[in-house]
């Protein structure tokens, strides 16, 4: 599975450069290639759809990082998590407080469900699945109800690599939603933000994929 994605994203990469330099031969004109004009105050769909979906695919992030918390693994693969979980917690925060200011819904997450589920009635015999009902799943790199309950199911021995491996495309999938937001965001904060995403998530795939050896 692994090596099948090595080699989509070196096709797409070639792809892309041949696109650019095909571009690049044609010459731009009337300003077309103007990158979009940022705002410190004004935002527009871009912003919201960006918010509203990485929210959601943050949130998944989350809980995938909360199914590693009984395992033994070893320690470069929990500093990891740790990374993980430090970093988009708060970015969550950030972007749920965009929203709310925008005046647009804060929308519902897996985590939401599952912290829901400890207040009154236990959730002993939920699984990470049960809390993706209603969700998005056709967002670049999120797991859908079956990979996460084979991700709570997975043996010790199968855990390891197969966290490292959802979380590898999970990380893929923010990084191409991060990089729609800078092409079309107006909110410069948020395009700011989806700067950092690349680059720190881009960072994280590097190491998961060392760690896959």
């Amino acid at each position: 599975m692994r090596t099948q994605r090595s080699l989509t994203r070196t096709t797409l990469a070639a792809a892309g450069l041949a696109v650019l330099l095909t571009l690049s031969a044609c010459g731009g004109s009337d300003g077309a290639d103007q990158p979009q004009k940022l705002s410190e105050t004004e935002h527009n769909k871009a912003d919201v759809t960006f918010a509203t979906d990485m929210i959601q695919h943050h949130a998944q992030a989350m809980s995938m990082v909360d199914l590693t918390m009984d395992r033994k693994l070893e320690p470069e693969v929990q500093e990891l998590a740790d990374e993980i979980r430090a970093a988009q917690s708060p970015e969550i925060e950030t972007m749920s407080g965009w929203l709310q200011e925008w005046g647009e819904e804060v929308p519902s997450t897996m985590r939401d469900h599952v912290n829901g589920g400890h207040e009154g009635h236990g959730d002993e015999d939920s699984s990470a699945s049960d809390s993706m009902e209603g969700m998005d799943h056709d967002m670049p790199g999120m797991m859908s109800a079956e990979d996460m309950d084979a991700l709570e199911n997975a043996s010790d021995a199968e855990f390891r690599d197969m966290w490292l491996e959802m979380m590898i495309e999970h990380h893929e999938g923010a990084v191409e939603m991060a990089e729609t937001e800078q092409d079309e965001g107006r909110f410069k904060p948020a395009v700011d933000l989806a700067g950092t995403i690349i680059e720190s998530q881009t960072k994280e795939i590097d190491t998961m994929e060392k760690l896959l050896g």
